[in-house]
C-alpha cells in the first residue's frame, strides 16, 4: 500500500512543541492533483474533522518499535509505543480531531490541529458522534496527566 498525501498543513506552528495546541490555527491546502474541486463539498456542515497526517520531520533513527517512557519521563511507566500517542511511531502517522473553522474550495481552516507547517495530510474525515466510543472509557493516570496542558 502506498500513501499519497491529499494536502499539506500551512501556517500554525513551525516546530513540534508538545503542549498548548488548542489555540493554534492552521490550514490544510488540498492537492488538486489528487482531489477534485468538490472533494470538501458539505464538509463545512461539520464542526470538527479527524485529520491523519505524517510526522514528516521526525528522524527515522528515533522511531520506537518497542516501549519507552512517554516523553522520556522516568516518573511515568514504560509503555509500548502502541499504548501511547507519541510521534516516534513505526509509520510516523498522527491522528487528531480538531475544530473546522471554515472551508474555502480546496482550503480548510482549522483550530487545534497538532501538526506542524509542511506536514503531509493523508486523510480527512468528518467527526461524527456515532463513531465516538460506546460505554465507559478507561485510561491510566499518566495518560490524563500528559494531556493536562496539551490543549
Amino acid at each position: 500500500m502506498k500513501l499519497v498525501p491529499i494536502g499539506t498543513v500551512q501556517g500554525g506552528r513551525a516546530e513540534p512543541i508538545d503542549d498548548g495546541w488548542d489555540g493554534v490555527e492552521s490550514e490544510i491546502r488540498l492537492d488538486p492533483a489528487v482531489l477534485g474541486p468538490d472533494a470538501a463539498l458539505g464538509l463545512d456542515q461539520f464542526s470538527h474533522v479527524v485529520v491523519v497526517f505524517g510526522f514528516h520531520r521526525l528522524d527515522a533513527a528515533v522511531v520506537e518499535h518497542n516501549a519507552r517512557h512517554p516523553r522520556g519521563r522516568q516518573d511515568w511507566p514504560r509503555m509500548g509505543i502502541l499504548a501511547q500517542r507519541g510521534a516516534p511511531r513505526p509509520n510516523r502517522l498522527g491522528v487528531t480531531t480538531c475544530a473546522l473553522l471554515g472551508v474555502r474550495g480546496m482550503v480548510l481552516r482549522l483550530r487545534g490541529l497538532d501538526a506542524i507547517a509542511g506536514s503531509p495530510v493523508f486523510d480527512i474525515k468528518p467527526h461524527m458522534t456515532g463513531f465516538d466510543p460506546r460505554g465507559a472509557i478507561r485510561e491510566p493516570d499518566w495518560a490524563r496527566e500528559i494531556m493536562a496542558g496539551y490543549w
